[in-house]
């Protein structure tokens, strides 16, 4: 890793008006919103709710983009398929109850395949064993299949004037919303690969969880992952593939990527073998930072979503094998284990708002033995329910990936220290300088939900909001001191 000669000020300035795009292309989490890679943290259909979901391209250029939905256990897939967006086109879907789990469906008329047919149900060939994977220790059934969370990455830019570029572009009668493409032959099987250029970028995404009945909705941007892949990466609609592992770019001198992240205020520039490294290091934090509010008095309850987008990649057995990868130690242990999870400890610092903090036990409740703070899947949600039984789901989203922590007053804010617990978690190996960022590399929000039964005679109404986490990094050399 090398820490970037333009001094903080101009770094900055560049990030805050183009992104990197006067630096070497290299894996960034771009705080503008736009990229190669859209991370969505969290999908629901638990607590009668649909999660709605929306990328738009803003290029004057088609792309061929992989949507990939993955349960919230072990990010198994459980379905993808491939989606055409022509110039300046807007994609939309709903994921809904479909019998015992969930599915998605559409009326937009972008060109996807297969194509989305009325309601898609979601699959549990991946975790079941009925697919390439084998079977893991999570729950079997399509239940498992009800909340995880959504990626899309850009296989490439259609080429103009191709036969993919002639059926997926939409065919305006002057009218808004009209607009159709042909979805004709080229979208079908392995044949759009020979439309294709290298990526580009300028995708944007949103999700919202959505109670139509009890009229809440919490809203979210997608995380943008820029400069992923100098390489066309088709693949049709079968595979496994494009995945995270496969983030590549001309900056690396090791043949894997190079990721660009900000700590305390310098561009720090590492160098990996292995791509998904490169991911993970833009989403690592050694903490994450938000708020809770859980007054009766006002009918409040809060959930945090903490999202893994990588960890997959370190603790399935499928691809590690027995043991777990840095920075995470507890592999996904396949049947007959049957326990369906992959333990990361975490440390507890919880606040209310006058500098008060807690002297409970470092630890989520209900306990669970030996497993003091830990987070045992790839998506989780940290409910702050005062009285609450290990198997209640979570308050505000009806989460069952739950864990609570009782909280300290009626309003305060929690780190989630990620950085220290099982003997400390950290990206070892280092990069190919000898740099090693501490922590976990994850994303989420801090929902909350506020009734008011006596907003009018007879009528009662929902107040909501949902924000981001704030995050800190640390990044030391082989001998522990900091990185310079």
């Amino acid at each position: 890793m090398k820490k970037n000669s333009l001094t903080t000020a101009v770094v900055a300035g560049i990030a805050g008006v183009a992104g990197f795009a006067g630096l070497a292309s290299a894996v960034e989490l771009n705080a503008d919103g736009l990229g190669q890679v859209l991370i969505y943290p969290y999908y629901t259909v638990n607590k009668n709710q649909d999660t709605l979901l929306s990328v738009v391209n803003t290029t004057d250029v088609g792309k061929a983009v992989k949507v990939r939905f993955l349960e919230g256990y072990n990010s198994r897939e459980v379905l993808d398929f491939n989606l055409f967006l022509s110039p300046y086109d807007v994609w939309t879907a709903r994921v809904s109850t479909n019998g015992a789990g969930a599915g998605v469906s559409s009326t937009d008329t972008s060109c996807t395949w297969p194509a989305l047919n009325g309601s898609v149900p979601f699959r549990a060939a991946a975790y079941a064993g009925g697919s390439t994977f084998p079977a893991d220790s999570g729950p079997q059934g399509v239940d498992r299949t009800r909340e995880g969370y959504v990626e899309l990455i850009e296989m490439g830019e259609i080429i103009p004037g191709s036969p993919l570029d002639a059926t997926t572009t939409h065919a305006q009668n002057g009218n808004p919303n009209e607009g159709e493409p042909a979805c004709g032959s080229a979208i079908q099987g392995t044949t759009p690969g020979g439309y294709l250029s290298n990526p580009g970028g300028g995708l944007f995404g949103a999700g919202s969880i959505v109670n139509v009945g009890d009229g809440t909705l919490f809203a979210y941007n997608a995380d943008a992952i820029d400069g992923f892949s100098d390489d066309v990466l088709f693949s049709g609609p079968s595979g496994l593939t494009p995945s995270l592992l496969q983030a590549n770019n001309a900056a690396s001198a090791f043949g894997g990527a190079v990721a660009y992240v900000f700590a305390n205020g310098s561009l720090l520039t590492l160098d990996y073998s292995n791509g998904i490294d490169a991911v993970s290091a833009v989403f690592l934090s050694d903490a994450i930072y938000n708020e809770y509010l859980v007054s009766g008095d006002i009918g409040a309850n809060s959930d945090w979503v903490v999202t893994f987008p990588t960890k997959r990649f370190y603790v399935d057995e499928y691809y590690v094998g027995a043991t777990a990868v840095q920075p995470f130690v507890d592999v996904f242990r396949y049947a007959p284990a049957n326990d369906g999870t992959s333990f990361v400890e975490v440390g507890i610092n919880l606040f209310d708002q006058e500098e008060g903090f807690t002297d409970q036990p470092d630890d989520f409740s209900p306990p669970i033995a030996e497993q003091p703070s830990s987070l045992p899947y790839e998506v989780n949600v940290i409910s702050f329910l005062t009285e609450t039984a290990a198997e209640d789901p979570s308050g505000v989203l009806g989460s069952n990936l739950r864990a609570n922590i009782v909280p300290y007053g009626d309003a305060g804010w929690l780190k989630l220290d990620l950085a220290s617990g099982d003997g400390g978690h950290a990206m070892v190996p280092a990069d190919n300088n000898g740099y090693v960022l501490h922590g976990l590399p994850a994303t989420g929000f801090y929902a909350y939900n506020v009734i008011n039964a006596n907003a009018a005679p007879g009528k009662l109404a929902n107040y909501n909001g949902l924000f981001r986490h704030r995050a800190s990094r640390v990044c030391t050399v082989d001998n522990g001191a900091a990185c310079s």
